[in-house]
């Protein structure tokens, strides 16, 4: 693969609220960005600002040198890359795959593997920074593969983040995805926790945030989860069922090295139960409502 340039053609295939916005990015950044979604309305919005329609993930594959994935789990960066009509099918030896998605660290590195044996190199580049840091070509990627690809494709990466780690080689930036998904849901539940807290002590719960946001429980969830909580304005930023999704993935490769991680499965454990109370497509900040329930909490 040639170094990237404004003439570099980019396959983008997944259009949810997150690779839309990147993709989008792209564009704006001068990209020729070749479009797959498996719904055809944001492929449409986005042709309208000069990306380019694919038929197939096979089809986007032979028309580009980076294809660049934001999928929702593991099976669907699989289908899209090794099912029928997927990229492996199509794809130029010497292309490049950047996953923007969150899957599974030992499937990744497998499915890395595999596209080498095709004279094709892939980097895992999980996200953090959410709907807006989407939007706002602010995100943090975590990035696993070759140190060498990834310089060459860091025109690319400008495009859509902020802040860039090479964390190590194939799998390793889902690793990183699934530890910063258990220090956020683990956080998240404490903050819930703690201002339930002082909602069952008659103490003004906005006060106490207020005082921890000047101490050492200041974080990113007390100021963003917690107020959500409290003001009750739950619509998703991010789906629980999502999370969910992502802290499987969490016990499952705590699972996958042995490590003790019992967080982790308390995390899992009452996400679960969040979810199964009929709030899975509500924010993660919704955990607070299932604690105020079981501590006998009115709103």
């Amino acid at each position: 693969m040639s170094e990237i340039n404004s003439s570099t053609r980019i396959g983008f295939i997944g259009l949810g609220v997150m690779g839309k916005s990147m993709a989008r990015n792209l564009i704006k950044a001068g990209f020729q960005v070749v479009l797959h979604n498996r719904s055809r309305a944001a492929v449409d919005e986005l042709a309208a600002i000069g990306g380019i329609a694919a038929t197939s993930p096979a089809d986007l594959a032979a028309r580009v040198e980076i294809i660049c994935l934001c999928v929702p789990d593991t099976p669907d960066v699989e289908a899209v890359l090794f099912g029928a009509n997927g990229v492996a099918s199509a794809v130029k030896a010497g292309s490049v795959v950047i996953d923007f998605s969150t899957i599974s660290a030992q499937a990744t590195a497998g499915f890395a593997a595999r596209l080498k044996q095709a004279g094709v190199a892939m980097l895992d580049s999980p996200v953090s920074g959410g709907p807006a840091g989407a939007r706002d070509a602010a995100l943090s990627c975590m990035i696993g593969g070759e140190a060498e690809t990834l310089a060459r494709c860091m025109p690319l990466f400008k495009a859509v983040g902020k802040t860039f780690t090479h964390i190590g080689a194939s799998g390793a930036g889902q690793l990183c995805k699934s530890c910063n998904q258990l220090v956020m849901s683990a956080t998240v539940m404490a903050a819930c926790e703690a201002l339930t807290l002082a909602k069952k002590a008659g103490v003004d719960p906005y006060k106490v945030r207020e005082a921890l946001l000047g101490g050492s429980a200041q974080s990113f969830v007390m100021q963003n989860h917690a107020k959500r909580f409290l003001d009750g304005q739950l619509a998703p930023g991010f789906r629980s069922a999502l999370l969910l999704k992502d802290l499987r993935l969490v016990t499952g490769a705590t699972k996958d090295t042995g490590s003790f991680a019992p967080a982790a499965a308390l995390t899992e454990q009452l996400f679960t139960a969040l979810c199964n109370t009929g709030r899975d497509g509500m924010d993660s900040a919704a955990m607070g409502l299932l604690y105020e329930e079981l501590s006998g909490v009115k709103r």
